[in-house]
């Protein structure tokens, strides 16, 4: 992804979530993708979706039985 898409993604997640300590970065040799963590502990991945001229965003977060 592009540094203004990872900017405004991560605007995104921070007044979302109401939280600051949400960071959005880029992966290594992807760019279709971004990483979401709070601090340092990651959260999940943020896929680009561009369908028929529409852009959009998804969200995938894993949650392990054992971190309920």
């Amino acid at each position: 992804m592009k540094p203004e898409e990872l900017k405004k993604l991560d605007s995104y997640f921070k007044r979302t979530f109401r939280n600051t300590e949400l960071v959005v970065k880029a992966r290594p040799r992807k760019d279709d993708s971004a990483e979401l963590y709070l601090g340092d502990e990651f959260l999940g991945l943020v896929y680009k979706d561009e369908d028929e001229g529409e852009l959009s965003y998804n969200f995938s977060m894993a949650i392990l039985e054992m971190d309920l």
